[in-house]
């Protein structure tokens, strides 16, 4: 029965300074977990070059954006770098009262909204790069920008880190497989929590012969 039963849907939030390395750690987690699906955010950042609409994220002007906010239509939403990010609810919602469920790459502030609108469903991690310096040389390597552009997101990840004990589980990403292998065993676990098997009561009874 147990194996059958339905569950609640978990809102599991990956969250990192930029160069963290949630993006790779959420891209190989989709990977090995079937019934976990990357939440789709708007945001009103241009597309990078292969980005698709509604597949990466759902691109919306300023404007659009702010009629979003307005109508509670988003979740949590969140600015970084001049640019607003924001999580739609009705797929959420549908997700987890279907027992799937949502991983969900976003900022501090974003976790923050997200766990004052639906605490039961939140599980949080964040990932903290082995140093500050293997940080900076992340964010070197992936980017040919300028030593003031460096500059300016390495004061924003400063600021990102200091949230790290908002999160319900913090992970130091040194090794990667590691991280992932520990992850995934979060997520395994908040699966089981009794909140998520509404099925349990019923069945305890019969067990204990109520």
């Amino acid at each position: 029965m147990s194996s059958d039963a339905p569950r609640r849907g978990v809102c599991l939030v990956l969250a990192s300074a930029p160069g963290g390395g949630k993006t790779s750690v959420s891209r190989e987690l989709l990977k090995t977990e079937p019934e976990l699906s990357l939440s789709v955010s708007a945001t009103t950042r241009a597309p990078r070059p292969g980005e698709e609409e509604g597949v990466h994220y759902f691109f919306r002007t300023p404007e659009q954006f702010a009629a979003m906010v307005a109508a509670d239509e988003l979740l949590e939403h969140a600015s970084f770098l001049g640019r607003s990010y924001g999580t739609p609810r009705a797929a959420v919602e549908a997700a987890l009262s279907a027992g799937r469920d949502v991983l969900f790459d976003i900022e501090w502030q974003g976790h923050r909204q997200l766990r004052a609108k639906m605490a039961q469903d939140v599980v949080g991690i964040f990932l903290l790069p082995p140093s500050i310096e293997e940080l900076e040389r992340r964010l070197r390597g992936r980017n040919q920008d300028s030593d003031a552009e460096i500059a300016k997101r390495m004061k924003a990840a400063r600021t990102e880190l200091s949230h790290w004990d908002e999160f319900d589980h913090v992970l130091v990403n040194e090794d990667f497989a590691a991280t992932v292998a520990a992850v995934r065993a979060i997520l395994h676990a908040a699966r089981t929590h009794r909140s998520r098997q509404p099925w349990l009561p019923g069945f305890a009874a019969k067990l204990l012969g109520a």
